[in-house]
Order: structure tokens, then sequence, then C-alpha cells
């Protein structure tokens, strides 16, 4: 069994593939660290896989803010003491290893190129990869999720019932603050 193990992803928002995937990498280990990246505006960067993953538009919610969601997201599948939440900016590849020890195994799901190039940073970085194969046709994406909150749509289904009503207080509050 490994010790450790590491989901990293921007989560905006933390969604239940999201989950399925920690639940995934916990199944050999005994610790689960949830590295949060762009986890603030200066660690964002144009990525030639990823045409959207810099842009403000993708990133609404703050370190802060999806932290908090993943905490009651994690509490819901009661795996809150066999995770910790961190910051994991992609662009400090020198300092990974402050946030997420060398030890940890890193699981990263491939629905695209960026995920199979995140998981070859990651290994550049002196991590042990678990590289698994996402099913493009049952794939939830946070994009779906951002884009629904715009039109107005149901949302709902695709996030954690717990994180519903935090979603709905942070989207509430974005509201005002776009409104300023």
């Amino acid at each position: 069994m490994t010790a450790l193990v590491c989901v990293t992803g921007r989560f905006q928002p933390v969604h239940r593939q999201h989950l399925e995937l920690f639940e995934i990498a916990l199944r050999d280990a005994d610790h689960l660290v949830v590295a949060v990246t762009n986890p603030d505006p200066g660690a964002r960067h144009e990525e030639a896989t990823s045409q959207h993953r810099h842009r403000a538009s993708a990133n609404p919610f703050t370190y802060f803010e999806r932290a908090w969601l993943l905490a009651v997201a994690l509490a819901e599948r009661d795996l809150t003491g066999r995770s910790t939440v961190v910051p994991f900016d992609l662009t400090r590849p020198q300092h990974w290893h402050e946030y997420v020890p060398q030890a940890a195994r890193q699981v990263v799901r491939a629905y695209s190129d960026w995920e199979r190039h995140k998981a070859r940073l990651l290994a550049d970085g002196g991590y042990e990869v678990l590289l698994l194969d996402g099913d493009p046709a049952g794939h939830v994406s946070a994009s779906e999720i951002r884009r629904r909150f715009a039109a107005g749509e149901a949302w709902e289904e695709l996030v954690t019932t717990a994180s519903v009503p935090l979603l709905r207080e942070l989207l509430t509050a974005h509201g005002a603050r776009d409104d300023q």
C-alpha cells in the first residue's frame, strides 16, 4: 500500500467525478493530498494543451473558496480524516515538494492532452505517476458546470449534494461582486 497519494486540479468547482477519483486514489493509500492548481491569479499561464485554464472566466473561485468547497465535499464522503487540501502552483516546480511530498504517488485521470501533459510534468518533477484513462463519453467537466451557471441551467446533479448550498451562496456573492 502506498502511504500517500495526490490528485491535482483546479476544482473550479469540485464535482462528483473529482470525488470518484479521490476514492480511486485512496483504494491503495492511507492519505490523499488534494493539490489545488492555479491557487492565485499569478499562477495562471497559457498552456498549449488547454486553451482556457489561464483565463479568469475559467477560474471564478478563489483558492479559499475551492478549499472550502473541497472540505464540504470530502466531509460528505467521510474523507476528511484521510485527506489534506493544499495549494499547488504548477508554474513553480521547484517548490512542489513543499506542498506535496516527493513520496506521494500522483494520480491523474486523462481526458485530454492537458492531463497527459500534466502527468509528464509531475513525472519530470520526480513524482511517481499513475495515469488513468478517462472515458470521454461519461466525462463531467467543470467547464460544463460553469457554462450552466452562466446560462442559468441546472448544475446541481453534477456536484456533490453537500456542496450545493455553498456553491449557491458563492454564486450569489460572485454576482454581487460582478455588479459592483
